[in-house]
């Protein structure tokens, strides 16, 4: 058939028998749509037609008759109706402007699809949508304000948007006790209500992405706020409520907190078999007991390991050669299937029950780890976690963490390695034009709550965010994000530590000038601190014993699943490398831990870590050698590694627990420190046998962690005459008083950790956060049965005190270096720098 038919088809010539009917009735269309070319092709070749050959379009002269604006009458046509038309005076156009999303403009621009086809109604979603939301986060204080953010992501975008939705907020009550049950009492009638526009952070053919900025005044009292969105929004949930609401803590109080990590199961886990996500129905049962003011993440609060085995890296994943896979490209088409990826499972994620009905209710405050990314990411080894495809996935995954978890635009454009050399910037990073079609980007944000990297990281082109931010009145919050500069020698560059470290004591020098000095610092950190060592089975596994094993495996699949499907190293090693009593960690370790110290001590502050990751939940100490005969109350040496993880994967088998236990000795960090677990848990939850009677250090069970302090205000009189529930203060260890096992750190060293476990006060929720000498109750709670779907828990639990410290400074200590050779990386193709200050001021009132 020759263009002359074509034009027959597509003018609708009655002459011309068996029209097709995919033929345009444009005259300007050059070449016909797919459809069109397979339909001739198959009338060509009716016999045996090819499912899957790919046939050219078939191309037509171009008709000569016309001119520009017919064209451009023709592209737009469809966007303005008859009657808008008639009424539009002369020299407006007759058409609105064309937004083509970024899948549509990219087919375009790769002669893919059609721009008639890119415009079809039918591709156009319902923008008043809301796909998933709300989060809400908290950020900081500014003086007495409290200072948070509602992320809502709706269908559909593009590079402009016709409406801006709005996030209404007001006072529902304020708290001037508790009654039995955790309501509030003290409703307020009338509150008035404050309106915060929508701040379009991203958006794209796909979704949007509104942040609401939420600054609200505190008030003597705990106080609940109730908050909503725009009328004409509609949620895809049928379950998710109309009004939110969320609990701020008096200004003379701290914050209840709950610590989370793990939060999403590993890849062919049997999530019936597990219940789901079901720890979070007793996350919600606290928090109508005793409303959680923050809600802590500690990484890898969502798994994207999938998008290796059922997502787009799944042909990459399966080439058994290590080198093809270090050497496969990413490309644009690669970079939108795993973008796609990425995108959905956090919708679908942040969507699911019951975990969804908290993110709209506890405000978060997060740090990623490596199932953020994929399992791993970081450290594998350096050339292979160099290749692009690592490189892309980073970058895709940050892109999300950010929007997501923070409430913050994104870089403009991800890897890919479509970008040439003079595309790129300073960090190896592209500017993707077609990443940029039909896509806005707000432009970046500075936070005075962040301390932001000065270089970007090896294998993820961005730069570190970390956080320092008040829990309340006297707790001070650090989170160290521990992912994005790793590599397997290293876990943060040694100027992010310095910048880290000069931060916090400004923080904590202004808080002693104003009389407000904080009595807690509590560390984010993502992987455990204060665990067993495993190097003996790391000597094992880098063996060059296991040369021939891993030749077998690359061969024939000997061995199967133990060896990682990525550099063909042995699967387990990673995981072993990721912790920070890695040997190739030891150094950068003991470093921040001799920081922490000092920190400590000069302040008189409690410094007390969270950790996650291992699946298992326990508690560390670092202490002063019972030598030195230290009251816990005066030991700035003290400090307790909080291993709370998972809440929704599965735990490891109770046989690795044991093993753990008989490797938990008493380790001496340097001739006056000691570290090792306490010996937390005298039963396993409920009437269940999970492990060894020997192993009472480590508990193999989903969990989460339950943090509140002992408040000084607890007991005094409120101004309406309610009394405060309250116990008697614990008593305060002695000089020279010695303790069950004093000697031995596993048992217990002071008052706090006495009857640690279930029979302590801190694991009864009357009792939990109830005293007034300003101790930290800590309680993990372990889930009793995997297959109850309600997720009930027991508590075990210990008391953490303040600090009173008054002797001299330890030595002046450096910040933690890293390890030999790591500090020539500083990004994968650029020289490291940047315009983010190292050391940032910060603004008054801001903490």
């Amino acid at each position: 058939m020759d263009s002359h038919e074509a034009q027959g088809y597509a003018h609708g010539d009655q002459n011309v028998q068996d029209r097709n009917p995919h033929a345009s009735s444009s005259q300007w269309r050059h070449q016909e749509s797919r459809a069109f070319a397979k339909y001739e092709a198959e009338r060509a070749q009716p016999q045996a037609p090819s499912r899957h050959h790919h046939h050219p379009s078939i191309a037509r002269e171009a008709d000569a008759r016309g001119n520009v604006n017919d064209l451009a009458d023709f592209l737009n046509k469809s966007r303005i109706s008859p009657k808008e038309a008639d009424t539009r005076p002369p020299t407006e156009p007759k058409f609105k402007p064309v937004v083509l999303g970024a899948t549509e403009a990219r087919e375009v621009l790769n002669g893919e699809k059609h721009v008639a086809d890119a415009l079809a109604p039918e591709s156009v979603p319902n923008d008043k949508e809301v796909a998933v939301g709300p989060l809400i986060n908290y950020r900081r204080m500014e003086g007495n304000q409290w200072v948070g953010s509602v992320l809502i992501v709706t269908r559909g975008g593009g590079r402009e948007q016709s409406y801006r939705p709005s996030l209404f907020l007001r006072k529902a009550a304020m708290v001037s006790m508790r009654n039995g049950n955790g309501a509030a009492n003290g409703h307020s009638s009338g509150s008035r209500v404050s309106e915060s526009q929508g701040i379009c952070l991203y958006s794209d053919w796909r979704n949007t992405f509104w942040r609401f900025d939420l600054h609200l005044e505190m008030e003597p009292y705990e106080t609940k706020w109730e908050y909503w969105l725009s009328d004409y929004l509609v949620f895809a949930s049928n379950t998710k409520p109309k009004v939110n609401a969320f609990f701020v803590p008096a200004i003379t109080e701290s914050m209840r907190i709950m610590f989370h990590s793990c939060n999403g199961f590993s890849v062919g886990t049997d999530e019936e078999d597990w219940s789901g996500a079901c720890l979070w129905n007793d996350v919600m049962r606290r928090h109508q007991e005793a409303p959680f003011h923050v809600m802590i993440g500690g990484g890898d609060q969502i798994y994207n390991d999938g998008v290796r085995v059922s997502g787009p890296l799944r042909t990459w994943t399966s080439i058994s050669s290590p080198k093809k896979r270090r050497n496969f490209p990413f490309p644009e088409s690669l970079r939108a299937e795993c973008d796609d990826y990425y995108l959905n499972n956090y919708i679908r994620w942040y969507g699911t029950e019951p975990f969804a009905g908290a993110n709209g209710q506890i405000p978060q405050l997060n740090i990623w780890d490596d199932h953020d990314i994929i399992d791993g990411f970081g450290s594998y080894v350096d050339d292979f976690m160099k290749c692009d495809v690592f490189r892309g996935i980073g970058g895709i995954a940050h892109k999300y963490y950010m929007l997501f978890q923070h409430h913050l635009p994104p870089p403009a454009s991800t890897y890919t390695s479509d970008t040439t050399s003079k595309d790129q910037d300073e960090a190896g990073q592209g500017l993707d034009p077609n990443q940029m079609v039909a896509a806005y980007v707000h432009p970046a944000m500075t936070e005075p709550n962040y301390i932001v990297g000065s270089s970007p990281g090896p294998y993820v082109a961005e730069h570190s965010h970390n956080m320092f931010t008040k829990l309340g009145a006297r707790i001070a919050f650090l989170g160290i994000d521990a992912r994005t500069e790793r590599t397997r020698h290293q876990v943060n560059y040694p100027e992010t530590y310095e910048a880290i470290f000069s931060r916090l004591r400004q923080e904590l020098s202004h808080a002693i000038q104003t009389g407000e000095p904080f009595k807690h610092l509590i560390l984010l950190l993502g992987i455990p601190i204060a665990y067993p060592r495993l190097t003996w089975l790391e000597n094992i596994f880098a063996s060059p014993l296991m040369g021939p094993v891993k030749l077998l495996n690359r061969r024939v699949g000997f061995g199967g699943s133990f060896f990682n499907s990525f550099d063909g190293s042995v699967d387990l090693l990673d995981d072993l490398d990721d912790h920070y009593t890695a040997r190739t960690h030891k150094r950068e370790r003991n470093g921040l831990i001799l920081k922490l110290q000092q920190i400590a001590a000069e302040f008189s502050v409690r410094v007390t870590i969270l950790g996650g990751d291992v699946h298992l939940a326990a508690l560390g100490r670092f202490y002063s050698n019972p030598k030195l005969n230290i009251p816990l109350e005066e030991d700035y040496r003290y400090i307790v590694n909080v291993i709370s993880s998972a809440i929704v994967n599965k735990p490891p088998p109770a046989a690795v627990a044991n093993l753990l236990a008989r490797r938990n000795r008493i380790h001496h960090l340097d001739h006056d420190t000691d570290e090792t677990l306490l010996k937390i848990f005298d039963k396993d939850p409920g009437d269940s046998t999970k492990t060894a009677k020997h192993n009472q250090v480590t508990m193999p069970s989903r969990n989460f962690a339950v943090i509140t302090e002992n408040s000084p205000n607890n007991g005094t009189h409120s101004q309406n005459g309610n009394d405060f529930h309250t116990s008697s203060p614990p008593p305060q260890s002695t000089p020279g008083e010695t303790f069950p096992g004093h000697k031995d750190g596993r048992y217990a060293l002071g008052k706090g950790e006495v009857n640690a476990g279930t029979k302590h006060k801190a694991a009864d929720p009357a009792e939990h956060g109830t005293g007034s000498d300003g101790s930290l109750d800590v309680c993990i709670r372990i889930e009793i049965d995997q297959h109850n779907p309600e997720g009930r828990t027991e508590g075990y639990g210990l008391t953490i005190p303040t600090l009173s410290y008054k002797g001299p400074r330890p030595p002046t200590i450096a910040p933690p270096p890293g390890s030999a050779g790591s500090s020539g990386s500083r990004g994968t193709g650029g020289t490291g720098g940047s315009d983010v200050p190292e050391v940032p001021e910060i603004p008054a009132g801001v903490r």
